[in-house]
């Protein structure tokens, strides 16, 4: 009765919000246009998005702007969510929240590298992170360079790894990337046990669970194909957390000597069994995770409607929704086929 009492409110919204989602025909009608300004245009007159896109001309719908705005749109959400909720469910949204700072910093580091230059406007989630966040974004995007960037963090949670691997030689993007996950999900599972109940742990170890171990296989594959990274290398970057991946199975992977080898000892797992993998398939593991999270994040919700796991759901769901209108945008400028638009962003 807690539970009820306590998630009633809060899930009767997210299921007003769940309502204004883009559905499968909508995906399919935007697939079909010509332009992205057809499916900006398409944008407007949705719930959601509309006025998000106002004040932008026709020359300015270029990646970066959409990309902004669509993100603003999910910080939105989370604002309503925030301001709807108990002191219990802020606790866990604040502790979201870091994940939202790590994807803007990935965000900076993407457009930093290379070109040691960084050229990103943040001032559009000013108002947003002042509520929520440390971070002084306006100081951070008026960096001149990596290092000055990695200054301007000083203070937050970020600086001491970051400055860290900015003493090395030369750092990658994929040595920020892991560092910044590996500390997000380290600090999670730290905090999580202590805000919430047992019950609200369990639903959300099954999710965060599932993400850490599903991208511990794809840094294995990662380092394995791209940077032919020994074995204790590999070790070093993954996250110190096993859900349903069995440690034995990860020093497989990690010591295979070919791919097939790597792709063998995947279909043994608990990951490769769910998703009914067969013994010559070799799948794009970032659609393998997609497939398999989608599923758990359904379930945990669809199980538990009056529980953290609703919003714990609803976010993912609406940054999944983003990552599909980027790609179908994306691929409508490359004028890429309706029929391979939707074989990225509906699923069968």
């Amino acid at each position: 009765m807690g539970s009820l009492l306590s998630y009633s409110g809060i899930t009767t919204k997210v299921r007003a919000m769940e309502s204004n989602l883009i559905t499968d025909s909508q995906f399919r009608e935007m697939s079909g246009m010509e332009t992205v300004l057809e499916a900006v245009e398409y944008l407007r007159h949705l719930p959601t998005y509309h006025g998000l896109f106002q004040d932008l001309e026709d020359a300015e719908l270029h990646r970066g702007a959409i990309e902004q705005r669509l993100i603003l749109s999910l910080y939105q959400d989370f604002a309503k969510l925030y301001r709807f909720s108990n002191l219990s469910q802020r606790k866990f949204l604040d502790l979201y929240f870091m994940h939202f700072e790590i994807g803007i910093l990935k965000k900076c580091f993407r457009n930093s590298m290379g070109r040691n230059k960084l050229s990103i406007d943040l001032s559009v989630f000013r108002d947003f992170f002042a509520k929520h966040s440390k971070l002084d974004l306006i100081k951070l995007s008026s960096s001149s360079d990596l290092h000055e960037f990695i200054a301007n963090l000083e203070g937050s949670p970020y600086y001491d790894i970051l400055s860290h691997l900015d003493d090395q030689e030369t750092p990658s993007l994929f040595d920020y990337e892991v560092h910044l996950d590996l500390l997000y999900f380290r600090t999670i599972w730290k905090v999580m046990g202590k805000y919430l109940s047992n019950t609200e742990k369990e639903l959300l170890t099954r999710c965060f669970g599932s993400k850490l171990d599903l991208l511990n296989i794809q840094w294995i594959y990662r380092s394995k194909k791209y940077y032919n990274l020994p074995p204790a290398d590999i070790y070093a970057l993954l996250i110190p957390v096993n859900y349903h991946l069995k440690k034995e199975q990860i020093t497989k992977m990690a010591e295979t000597g070919t791919m097939d080898e790597f792709y063998s000892v995947l279909k043994t797992t608990f990951y490769g069994r769910k998703s009914g993998l067969e013994l010559s398939e070799k799948p794009n593991l970032e659609r393998l995770a997609e497939d398999v999270l989608d599923k758990i994040y359904h379930s945990t919700s669809k199980q538990n409607p009056y529980s953290i796991a609703t919003l714990n759901s609803y976010l993912y769901q609406k940054e999944e929704e983003i990552q599909k209108i980027i790609t179908l945008i994306e691929s409508i400028r490359y004028r890429v086929s309706a029929e391979d638009i939707l074989s990225y962003v509906v699923k069968k």
